[in-house]
């Protein structure tokens, strides 16, 4: 080949790195602008159809309703009563009227019975955004002038503010601790100082275009994101692309050690990878796809957005990582650089040559063991409570609006200054107000008046009027979910009402009841793509039907652990509804993902030196990358623990812990042993099960089964260890 033919086979991955520098260039600052479209207001992310959120929209016609309330709670400094500084909190109340971010509707100061504290709501606009710390410090100044007492704020103003406090800087705090745990992971497996930088620059990248993609959607409304959705995507892309490049980079390593030309071994890699990085893909973003069809809107703001990371993931993938691979070649692994022979030379030792001896061995033994300790921790996902996350266990530490809710339910109801709220019409307001007070669980009910204080006359919008109904159970507790439920059975049944009963706690109990009702309707829907997206790929019905049977397994196993760490270690009495959902799309995609790459290797194998031997050259030749990929990805995961929100622990832990157990006893010693044990069947009705039934003949003119003269044959002319390759 000439001189110019050689310089122009760089061309192409010239102009596919300038290109990606340019979208990393460009695009890049995008990872750090979501927060400018992002959202952590709870009322956006309510149950489409349920009677909470009818409430809401109603709720809008109530001039009082727009806003955000904040309690102000004091108490005496050394614990004493209150009763003579009523009036001192009255004043200060009364001058927050006019200040910039309150609506004007302040309440008057209240005595608890105990007489040892003094509470006061505030209602705050709710478009203040970054501007609201500024108001609660405001409020704060204005309630210390009351001499002799502690000032705590709480309510959805104050909770609100705490959540910005945990997202801060999530973009930032968020990369860098993912990004450096996937370089040090990255830099142990390879040995190799320029592979694992040019895998993090293609994570980097793809996370860059994404983010400019969501961003542009976020703005223009069509996807909504918050901070949970915005940690997530940063992990999901992070893992995901460097996952992707582990396999791709794996099988360049392994074709340079076959042959000189470095344009070659990227097109061998490439054809040899691609399909099963396409399909892992694939699997994945099709599973978070499926949660457009919940009823619970931030569920369905994850779906796309994931799915959008996901896909650049797999572009920067297939197009950066092949153009560094080839203008690098064997210097991308340096010092530690492939040659020629160097898969001769191994001399079959390694942790993975072991392991598929054992399975070679003892098939069923390694089956059963492994299906046994699955079991016994799956026997445990019973005790996950996923009825909701209490305020107290929001915040993983103690935030401040927390410790106030505290104070506040010490002294005054439960459900003080966050009221379940009933709007019904105004022609029944006696009857609807009588019936809830009748409730079992209600403290007490009053119309809501035109003048917002008590006593006048009732506030009236299209003939409709609005109830406070306060709870004696704490807003967030199942005691008040179990009120509202009462609640609206009885107002539902006064004749004329309609009455519709919302608030906190409603929402709280119709994100439970939707919760469920998406689980029933998702998990069936993740399934059935993936079983046809392995069907497609493996040219198989069983195989792809054992795969999910025990990814399904491994993630139940991972909720009986987290059972257990939840409660005893981590102290957490619940979930939120949405976390077993969120673990069962993550670990199913991406656990079916290093089945993928297994199995679709031990086709390939298979294919060329019969099902035994391909099954135990494939589980040799994929060992070490998958392993390190689940490492990686559950690294990636754990990083979300770093925010101090409940619900982004348990999702990091669920998710870590299940790429674990999938990556070192599904991937690497149940399924392959099941492979075995079950032999050539496994890919019924495919090519590789039809040739395993073709009949072979003896050498006394008798016929046998291919796969049984494979085995012995096979066992008799060469040692099976001697057959098995390896992977250093």
């Amino acid at each position: 080949m000439s001189l110019t033919a050689r310089r122009g086979r760089f061309l192409v991955p010239l102009l596919l790195l300038v290109v990606w520098l340019g979208v990393g260039g460009v695009l890049g600052p995008y990872a750090g602008r979501l927060g400018e479209v992002a959202t952590n207001d709870q009322a956006a992310f309510l149950p489409r159809s349920a009677e909470s959120t009818e409430v809401v929209a109603e709720q809008r016609a109530f001039r009082q309703d727009e806003t955000l309330p904040a309690i102000v709670v004091w108490t005496d400094a050394d614990g004493g009563p209150m009763r003579d500084r009523q009036a001192a909190a009255g004043e200060a109340l009364a001058s927050l009227t006019d200040l910039p971010g309150v609506s004007g509707k302040v309440s008057p100061a209240l005595l608890s019975r105990d007489g040892r504290a003094v509470e006061g709501v505030v209602q705050l606009r709710p478009d203040l955004g970054e501007r609201l710390p500024d108001a609660l410090d405001r409020i704060r100044a204005a309630a210390e002038r009351v001499p002799g007492s502690t000032v705590e704020l709480a309510g959805p103003a104050a909770t609100r503010a705490d959540l910005s406090d945990a997202f801060a800087g999530i973009d930032g705090l968020l990369l860098v601790v993912a990004l450096v745990t996937v370089l040090v992971i990255l830099l142990l497996v390879y040995r190799s100082v320029l592979l694992p930088l040019v895998i993090i620059i293609g994570a980097v990248f793809a996370l860059g275009l994404a983010c400019a993609v969501v961003y542009v959607l976020a703005d223009h409304g069509v996807v909504r994101v918050d901070g949970q959705v915005q940690g997530i995507l940063s992990i999901l892309v992070i893992g995901a692309a460097t996952d992707y490049a582990l396999l791709l980079t794996a099988r360049f390593r392994e074709e340079l050690a076959a042959r000189t030309d470095r344009f070659a071994a990227v097109r061998a890699a490439l054809g040899r990878s691609w399909g099963a990085v396409v399909a892992s893909a694939a699997t994945v973003a099709l599973g978070l796809l499926a949660l457009l069809t919940s009823d619970l809107t931030n569920n369905r703001a994850l779906g796309p957005v994931g799915a959008i990371g996901i896909v650049c993931a797999l572009v920067s993938s297939l197009t950066f990582l092949p153009a560094a691979l080839v203008l690098l070649g064997r210097a991308a692994y340096w010092p530690a650089a492939p040659h020629a022979g160097d898969e001769e030379r191994g001399g079959g030792r390694g942790v993975w040559r072991r392991v598929a001896l054992l399975v070679d061995r003892a098939p069923r033994k390694v089956w059963a063991v492994s299906l046994a300790v699955l079991i016994a921790f799956a026997a445990f996902a019973p005790a996950l409570a996923s009825k909701g996350v209490p305020l107290d266990e929001t915040f993983v530490d103690d935030a401040p609006s927390v410790a106030a809710q505290r104070t506040l339910s010490r002294h005054f109801p439960g459900g003080s200054g966050n009221p379940a709220v009933v709007i019904a019409n105004a022609d029944r307001l006696d009857r609807v107000v009588a019936t809830a007070l009748r409730t079992d669980g209600v403290a007490s009910a009053a119309g809501v008046t035109a003048s917002g204080r008590p006593g006048g006359s009732p506030l009236v919008v299209d003939g409709r009027v609005r109830v406070d109904v306060t709870l004696k159970a704490a807003a967030d507790s199942d005691a008040a979910k179990d009120t509202v439920a009462r609640l609206r059975g009885a107002l539902h049944a006064v004749p004329d009402a309609d009455a519709l009963v919302g608030g906190y706690t409603a929402q709280q109990y119709d994100t439970l009841r939707t919760a469920e009702r998406d689980r029933t309707l998702i998990v069936p829907v993740v399934l059935a793509v993936i079983l046809v997206i392995l069907a497609l790929l493996l040219r198989s019905l069983l195989l792809p039907a054992l795969l999910v049977a025990t990814v399904a397994l491994n993630f139940l196993a991972t909720l009986g652990v987290s059972a257990l760490v939840f409660r005893h270690a981590l102290g957490f009495t619940g979930t939120d509804p949405s976390v077993p959902l969120y673990g069962f799309v993550f670990l199913v995609a991406l656990g079916v993902d290093y089945n993928i790459f297994l199995m679709s290797r031990v086709r390939e194998e298979s294919l060329r030196h019969g099902v035994r031997q391909g099954i135990l050259r494939g589980l040799v030749g994929t060992g070490g990358v998958i392993t390190s990929a689940g490492v990686v990805l559950a690294a990636t995961f754990a990083a979300l623990g770093v925010i101090p929100l409940a619900f982004l622990v348990q999702i990091a832990f669920i998710v870590a812990f299940g790429v674990l157990l999938d990556t070192l006893v599904v991937r690497s010693l149940l399924v392959p042993a099941l492979a075995r044990d079950l032999g050539p069947v496994v890919w019924w009705p495919g090519r590789l099960w039809r040739e395993g039934r073709t009949p072979a003949v003896r050498a006394d003119g008798s016929r046998e089964t291919a796969s049984a003269t494979a085995d012995t044959t096979e066992e008799r002319v060469t040692p099976t260890s001697a057959r098995i390759p390896t992977q250093e």
